[in-house]
C-alpha cells in the first residue's frame, strides 16, 4: 500500500529545477518507496548500493558504472550512497555529464563537507521523516475525525511511532518486533558501521540512557559518569546517533548570556516508537516527557527549526519557534489549565514581547487567552499544523 507523503509537492518543484535531489532520512522511513513511486513516470533505473557489485563498480570505475547503470536513462535512482567511497566527487561527475539523479542516504554523512563541497549548486536536499500525524491518518484511511478517533490515533502514533511498516501493521505485538529489529539494524549498520564504533555495548547503553532521560537538559559530565565513558566518546556517540536519525539535539534559545542557558542541548528521539522500544516501555499515557518528544517530532516534520528556553533561575519553555519575524513560545501539556498562564510562559512573553504563544495539549482543545498584548492559543496536535501555517501566512 502506497501512502502519499507530505513532501510530494515540494519534491516535484525541486525536480523541475534540480539536476540532483538527495533524499535523506532514517532507515525504512519510506525513501525508497517514495522515489520508486515517482520514478514510474520516467525511463528510470534503480541502483541499490547494498549490492556489493554495484558499489564496487561505483567505487573503482565511475565511467564503467555510468555506462552500466546510468547511460540511456532519463533518471537514475542511487539508493544508500553513504556506503560509497568518494561519493561527492563521483556524483559531481555524473551530474556534470548531464545525468539526472535522485539519491538516498540513511545518514547525515552525505551532507558533510566531504560530499557537499563537490555538489554546491548541483544538489537539492530534502528530508523524509517517518509518517507525520497527517500521514498516519492518511495511512489509516481516517477522514471523519471525532475527538475519540483523534485521541486514539495520537496515542497509537505516539506509542509506536511513524515508521511506515509499523504503522501499516495491525498487531501491536508485531509492531514491537518490527521496531526492535529496526533499532538493532540501525545501531549496527547506520551508527556503528558508518561511524566506526566498536563498543556496541557502550553505544546501546548511551541510547538507553537518552531514552530514560528524554527531554532533559544534557549534563555531559553527568552522562559520561553514568555511562562510564569519556567526554570525547560521549560526544562521538551523540553525533553518530543524531546523524543516523535516532536522536535530535534541541539547542537553547537565548539573547542574554548572563541570565539564560546558552550551550546545553536537550535530547529527544526522532521517533517516539523508537524511543519506547529502546526504553522497553509501551504505556505512555502518563508520560508528559514522551508527549513533549512527540510534539517536537511533529514540529520537525512540519519543517520548523526548534529551540528551547531556560533561565538560570529555572524558568523554562519547552520549545521556541521563529516564524515570520515572530518569536513564539510553545508549552506542551497533557492536561493544560486554560484559565492559568504558567510563570515560565509569562516570563518569556514579558522578556521577548511575543505577540503569539501556544500551548499544545494531548486532548482536543481550542481556546485563546489574552496575556497583555500576546494571544495565548491552546490547540491539540492535529490543529498545530494549521495554526502555525496561519501564523506564517
Amino acid at each position: 500500500m502506497y501512502v502519499e507523503r507530505d513532501i510530494r509537492e515540494h519534491f516535484e518543484k525541486l525536480h523541475s529545477v534540480s539536476k540532483m535531489i538527495a533524499l535523506v532520512g532514517a532507515r525504512q522511513s519510506g525513501k525508497t518507496t517514495f522515489l520508486k513511486e515517482h520514478a514510474r513516470n520516467f525511463n528510470s533505473n534503480y541502483v541499490m548500493f547494498d549490492d556489493p557489485d554495484a558499489r564496487e563498480m561505483f567505487d573503482e570505475d565511475i565511467k564503467k558504472f555510468e555506462m552500466q547503470y546510468v547511460a540511456g536513462h532519463e533518471l537514475t535512482v542511487l539508493d544508500e550512497v553513504q556506503y560509497c567511497k568518494d561519493a561527492g566527487k563521483k556524483l559531481k561527475y555524473l551530474v556534470d555529464s548531464n545525468h539526472k539523479l535522485w539519491v538516498t542516504s540513511s545518514s547525515e554523512v552525505i551532507l558533510g563537507k566531504e560530499v557537499l563541497s563537490y555538489l554546491v549548486g548541483r544538489v537539492s536536499v530534502l528530508r523524509l521523516y517517518p509518517f507525520s500525524l497527517n500521514e498516519f491518518l492518511r495511512a489509516k484511511g481516517q477522514r471523519a475525525l471525532s475527538e475519540k478517533i483523534i485521541e486514539r490515533s495520537v496515542w497509537e502514533h505516539m506509542t509506536y511511532g511513524g515508521y511506515p511498516q509499523v504503522v501499516l501493521t495491525d498487531s501491536l505485538e508485531i509492531k514491537q518486533v518490527i521496531l526492535k529489529s529496526l533499532y538493532e539494524t540501525m545501531l549496527l549498520k547506520d551508527v556503528a558501521r558508518t561511524f566506526s564504533i566498536d563498543d556496541i555495548g557502550a553505544l546501546e547503553r548511551c541510547a538507553r540512557y537518552f531514552s530514560e532521560t528524554v527531554g532533559g537538559v544534557l549534563s555531559y559530565n553527568g552522562a559520561s559518569n553514568a555511562l562510564n565513558i569519556s567526554y570525547p566518546t560521549l560526544k562521538k556517540y551523540i553525533d553518530a546517533l543524531e546523524k543516523s536519525y535516532l536522536i535530535v539535539q534541541v539547542k537553547p534559545f537565548y539573547t542574554n548570556k548572563v541570565k539564560e542557558i546558552t550551550k546545553q542541548p536537550k535530547i529527544y528521539f526522532l521517533d517516539t516508537g523508537m524511543r519506547n522500544v529502546i526504553a522497553n516501555r509501551f504505556d505512555p499515557k502518563s508520560s508528559g516527557s514522551l508527549f513533549e518528544n512527540y510534539v517536537l517530532s511533529e514540529l520537525l516534520k512540519m519543517g520548523h527549526t526548534t529551540k528551547y528556553w531556560r533561565t538560570k533561575s529555572k524558568a523554562e519553555v519547552d520549545f521556541v519557534l521563529e516564524i515570520g519575524g515572530n518569536i513564539i513560545p510553545v508549552e506542551v501539556k497533557l492536561k493544560p489549565d486554560i484559565r492559568h498562564v504558567t510563570r515560565s510562559m509569562r516570563a518569556f512573553i514579558d522578556s521577548y514581547k511575543s505577540k503569539v504563544a501556544i500551548v499544545v495539549s494531548y486532548k482536543p482543545c481550542k481556546e485563546t487567552l489574552q496575556v497583555g498584548d500576546c494571544r495565548l492559543m491552546f490547540t491539540d496536535v492535529i490543529g498545530l499544523r494549521t495554526l502555525l501555517q496561519k501564523i506564517k501566512d
